[in-house]
């Protein structure tokens, strides 16, 4: 399993959007096959600055993902609320304490 971190910086006026689109969209993306997992987070300092962070069985479930319809409908309402470029990170879960 690994995990997928993206940071997006969004306009502040438009984070009710992106809520809202997120939140109809949220849990097509957890049911896409090999997903484990959908977290998002907001910046304690910076409002405008999210991440989600999304555990995969594999890298190619992420890929398959990122190669679907519900990929390009997501990304395609949400990048036009950015107001600086995303950042992606795939890393690997070496530890985990519960």
């Amino acid at each position: 399993m690994f995990v997928r971190i993206v940071k997006m910086s969004f306009h502040e006026e438009k984070i009710p959007a992106f809520l809202e689109n997120f939140e109809l969209m949220k849990s097509h993306i957890r049911n896409s096959a090999g997903n484990r997992l959908l977290e998002l987070y907001q910046d304690k300092n910076n409002p405008c600055i999210f991440f989600t962070y999304s555990y995969w069985e594999t890298e190619q479930d992420l890929e398959n993902y990122r190669q679907s319809a519900l990929f390009d409908e997501v990304w395609a309402f949400t990048k036009k609320l950015f107001n600086d470029k995303p950042e992606a990170w795939s890393v690997d879960k070496l530890v985990s304490l519960t």
